[in-house]
């Protein structure tokens, strides 16, 4: 899978993704990195990407010239080396919100054009013209798209064939089946004066599967009833689920 990213900060995207699983898997081919940055398409002496508001107001507005001449670029490229063409994403605050869904659903795709903004905003027409998707991952405002845009990339990477070590990893993560992920544990059995659950040193495999099904019910029923309704309308809660739950209150 390719990721192409238009950024003002190349080398902060470059940096980060090298660590980790997803550095491990960009190593091994599972993955390709490409950075473009629009100052090198700016065409006067400052390479200048931003101009001042029309209609007043705070900061700076990012030029839409060098950012569609940067995808001109590097579609031509991908042209010429034969790859799929490539959806363009912008990481905005005005996005629809992340999820474990959209990740699995870009996971599919062959290729990401990620638009990384700085400044104020983008000229809208470029965004009007150009982008096919705007996602946001949080309701919180950044200084720019970069570390959103490695929040997508590190979500969606690790559910690429090979990535994971484990395969059936990712299908425990939280939000997978809808729910939060219960605790885990590991050694020492005793940390302190807490123990390990029992349960889990049974060795009793339907034991240990239903406590870590109901802990998950547990801890979203506290932190996200929001997603124990979505998972009831969805019906993913067995009779066993909603029993568990009606004795939580």
């Amino acid at each position: 899978m390719d990721f192409e990213v238009l950024t003002l900060f190349p080398g902060m995207v470059e940096q980060a993704a090298r660590f980790g699983v997803i550095g491990r898997a960009l190593e091994r081919d599972i993955w390709r990195l490409r950075c473009w940055n629009p100052r090198d398409q700016a065409t006067d002496a400052y390479r200048r990407v931003d101009d001042r508001p029309f209609g007043g107001g705070p900061g700076m507005v990012m030029l839409a010239e060098p950012l569609a001449a940067s995808l001109r670029a590097l579609r031509a490229q991908r042209i010429s080396e034969a790859r799929a063409p490539a959806r363009v994403i912008h990481l905005s605050p005005r996005g629809a919100p992340l999820n474990q869904g959209r990740v699995a659903q870009l996971a599919a795709e062959p290729a990401l054009v990620l638009l990384c903004g700085r400044y104020e905003a983008i000229d809208q027409r470029l965004l009007d013209a150009e982008v096919d998707e705007d996602i946001s991952v949080g309701d919180f405002v950044l200084s720019g798209g970069e570390l959103p845009a490695l929040s997508l990339i590190d979500a969606v990477v690790r559910l690429l064939p090979g990535v994971m070590n484990d395969a059936g990893s990712p299908l425990h993560d939280s939000f997978s089946d809808g729910l939060l992920e219960g605790p885990h544990y590991t050694r020492p059995e005793l940390y302190g004066q807490v123990p390990v659950p029992e349960v889990l040193m049974s060795g009793h495999h339907a034991r240990i599967e239903r406590w870590r099904r109901e802990e998950s019910l547990r801890i979203t029923a506290h932190r996200r009833p929001d997603l124990i309704e979505q998972a009831r309308g969805a019906g993913r809660l067995s009779a066993q689920d909603e029993a568990f739950l009606k004795k939580l209150g």
